[in-house]
C-alpha cells in the first residue's frame, strides 16, 4: 500500500513539473525580445503621479496592471520626490547621473544616502522613502505591477493640485 501512495506522489510530482514546463515554453515561445539603443529611447512627459519635470519611457509591459514592468525615468537636477511608498517592491538602479535616497516618513538630507551610475536600491512594499536627483539623472524602475506611489503626506501628491503645462 505504501509503495503505491509513494508510486502516485511520484507520478503526480512528475505531470506537475510537465505541465509547469510546457506552459514556461509556450509562454517564452509566445515571447517576442525587446531591444532598445540608448537612441531609441523616447522619452515622454512623467507620470500624473510624479512631481511636474520627470520625464519616462516604458521598455517592459505596463505598471499599471498584473506583470512585469521596467521604466526608465530621466529627472532633472533637483528633482526631488517626497516621503512616499509603492504597493510592491521597487527596484531601482542608476544609469546616469546620482541619485539621493533617504529613508522615512519625513525628508531630512542630511540622512540621504547619494548612488551613483551602477548603484542600486530595492524597496520593500509599504517602504516610506524620499529621493532628490543631483544633477540630470536617469534611473531604470523595474518590478511587478500593478505599481503605484502613495504620498506619506497626501499635499505633495500632486495628483491633487492644479497642473501647470510641464
Amino acid at each position: 500500500m505504501r509503495s503505491r501512495s509513494r508510486s502516485f506522489a511520484v507520478l503526480a510530482v512528475v505531470a506537475v513539473v510537465a505541465s509547469a514546463r510546457s506552459t514556461a515554453q509556450a509562454t517564452h515561445q509566445e515571447f517576442k525580445p525587446h531591444l532598445y539603443a540608448p537612441l531609441d529611447m523616447t522619452f515622454g512627459k512623467g507620470p500624473a503621479s510624479f512631481p511636474a519635470g520627470a520625464q519616462v519611457v516604458v521598455l517592459e509591459g505596463n505598471p499599471a496592471e498584473p506583470g512585469p514592468f521596467t521604466m526608465r525615468f530621466k529627472l532633472p537636477a533637483g528633482y526631488r520626490v517626497p516621503p512616499h511608498f509603492h504597493p510592491g517592491l521597487e527596484h531601482v538602479t542608476v544609469i546616469q547621473g546620482t541619485f539621493l535616497v533617504g529613508v522615512g516618513e519625513k525628508e531630512d538630507p542630511a540622512a540621504m544616502k547619494e548612488l551613483s551610475a551602477g548603484g542600486f536600491m530595492v524597496t520593500p512594499p509599504g517602504q516610506k522613502h524620499f529621493v532628490r536627483a543631483q544633477g540630470e539623472t536617469v534611473i531604470q524602475v523595474h518590478g511587478v505591477g500593478p505599481w503605484g506611489i502613495t504620498y506619506v503626506n497626501p499635499a505633495d501628491d500632486p495628483r491633487g493640485q492644479a497642473k501647470p503645462d510641464r
